[in-house]
C-alpha cells in the first residue's frame, strides 16, 4: 500500500513518533498534518498498563485529532529484537520525537549520543515535564501541575478566588508547539551543517513563556500579577460585559480606541474626566469606568453592541459555547473543522491546522491509524520478510 502523505511541504522528512498523551502527539501532528511521513511506535494492546489513557479508545475524538495521518507500529521495547526494529528505523530516520521520564531513553539506549551513531543526521527531540536534567528531572508532569507551577493559576479566576487552571491543556499544548519548532529550526540548520542534534523541550518552562508579558513585567517592573477576573491587567476599558441577551468582550485600549469607544457610546465626556484621561487612570478607576460601560450596554443585545463597536474599529465580539462557536460564519470560512472516514467505518471532525501555507497547505489525509494498522507494512518496507514478522508476533516483540 503506497504512503498517503498530507502534503509535499514535509514528505522527504520520516518521523517516528514514541510518544503518548498529549504534549508530543500535538508536535507530531504539526509535522504529519505538513506531509511527514509520521510512524506512531506504540506498545501492543495490554503491554502498558497506563493504555487506556491514551491509545484504548482508537475512535474516540481526542485519539483521532492528536494522531491523524500517522501511521501505526506496535513494537514492545521491553524485547531486545523490538529496540533493534527501533534502531534500523533511525537509520533512515530523519526525527525521534518520545516524552519519557529522562532516563528512560538511555536505559533502553535511545538517547542521543545512542542514536547519532547510528544516523549522525538523526534529531531527536524530548520532552519532559520539568527538563532532562536538574532537582526535579526525575518527576512526572502532567499539564495541571506544570500550570500551577508556571505561574499561570495564579492569575487565572477572580481576586481572591483562590488558583484557577485554565479550561484547556495550555502547558501541554504550548510545549508541544515549541518542540514542533525546535525540530523545524534542527531541520534547517542541518542543511548547512550535515548533523542532527537534541532538542529538548520541558511542559515547565513552555508554561512560564506563555506567561509573556505577566512574568515580564514583573522581572523588570517588579509588578507581580494577581488575579483579576475578566477585566485585563494593564488595560481599560477591556473586558467582559453583558448586553440584554449575553455576554460580549470590550477591547477598547489604548488612546486610539478609547476615543473611538467613547465617542460610539456616546459618551465624550469622558474623553475630558480627569479620572480618565490615561490608560494608567482608567485602570487606577477601572471599578467606576466599568459601571458606568455596564449601564450603556445592558438595555440592548450583544449583536447590536459587537455590530455598533467592530463598525467603529473597536474590538468587540461575542462569547460563545463551543456548539456556537462553529456556526460562526467566519469560523466556517476558516474551514476550521474536516472530515475524514476511520478504517472502521464512522466518518470523525478534525480542526485543522492554524497554520497556513498558500502552495503546500496542510491538509487532513486520513484519520488515525487502528492499534498496528501498518506494522507489516512498516516492517517490510526496513527488509523484513514475511517470516521474520511471524517469528516476531510469536515473541510478543511486535
Amino acid at each position: 500500500m503506497p504512503k498517503i502523505s498530507a502534503s509535499k511541504a514535509l514528505s522527504r522528512f520520516r518521523v517516528l513518533d514514541l510518544s503518548r498523551v498529549r504534549a508530543g502527539p500535538t508536535c507530531v501532528r504539526m509535522l504529519a498534518d505538513f506531509g511527514a511521513d509520521v510512524i506512531r511506535v506504540e506498545p501492543p494492546p495490554g503491554v502498558d498498563p497506563n493504555e487506556a489513557m491514551f491509545a484504548a479508545d482508537r475512535l474516540g475524538g481526542d485519539f483521532q485529532n492528536l494522531n491523524r495521518n500517522k501511521r501505526s507500529l506496535t513494537l514492545n521495547l521491553k524485547k531486545p529484537e523490538a529496540l533493534e526494529i527501533i534502531k534500523r528505523l533511525v537509520k533512515d530516520a530523519d526525527v525521534l520525537v518520545e516524552n519519557w521520564r529522562p532516563d528512560v531513553k538511555a536505559r533502553l539506549g535511545l538517547d542521543y549520543e545512542s542514536l547519532k551513531k547510528i544516523n549522525p543526521r538523526i534529531i531527536l527531540a524530548s520532552i519532559s515535564g520539568f527538563g532532562q536534567d536538574g532537582p526535579y528531572a526525575g518527576r512526572p508532569g502532567f499539564d495541571q501541575i506544570v500550570q500551577g507551577m508556571g505561574g499561570l493559576m495564579s492569575v487565572t479566576g477572580h481576586p481572591d478566588q483562590g488558583p484557577v487552571r485554565a479550561g484547556l491543556a495550555v502547558a501541554d499544548s504550548s510545549s508541544g508547539l515549541y518542540a514542533a519548532l525546535g525540530i523545524m529550526t534542527a531541520l534547517l540548520e542541518r542543511e548547512q551543517s550535515g548533523v542532527g542534534q537534541w532538542v529538548h523541550v520541558s511542559l515547565l518552562h513552555a508554561q512560564i513563556a506563555m506567561m509573556d508579558f505577566q512574568v515580564a513585567r514583573y522581572l523588570n517592573d517588579g509588578d507581580i500579577p494577581v488575579q483579576v477576573g475578566n477585566d485585563h491587567p494593564t488595560s481599560s476599558p477591556m473586558g467582559l460585559f453583558s448586553a440584554s441577551d449575553g455576554y460580549f468582550n470590550l477591547g477598547a485600549s489604548g488612546e486610539g480606541s478609547w476615543v473611538r469607544f467613547a465617542k460610539a457610546v456616546g459618551r465624550e465626556d469622558w474623553l475630558s474626566d480627569p479620572e480618565f484621561k490615561t490608560e494608567k487612570l482608567r485602570v487606577k478607576h477601572r471599578e467606576r469606568l466599568n459601571r458606568e460601560i455596564q449601564e450603556i450596554f445592558a438595555p440592548k443585545t450583544v449583536a447590536h453592541w459587537v455590530d455598533l463597536l467592530n463598525e467603529a474599529s473597536v474590538p468587540a465580539g461575542p462569547v460563545y459555547s463551543v456548539p456556537q462557536l462553529f456556526d460562526d460564519p467566519q469560523v466556517q470560512h476558516l474551514q476550521v473543522v474536516a472530515e475524514s472516514t476511520t478504517p472502521q467505518g464512522p466518518t470523525k471532525q478534525y480542526i485543522t491546522q492554524p497554520v497556513h501555507l498558500e502552495r503546500t497547505p496542510s491538509a487532513i489525509a486520513r484519520s488515525a491509524p487502528d492499534w498496528g494498522e501498518h506494522t507489516d507494512e512498516i516492517l517490510k518496507e526496513i527488509g523484513f520478510d514475511d517470516d521474520a514478522i511471524r517469528s516476531m508476533r510469536a515473541s510478543g516483540a511486535v
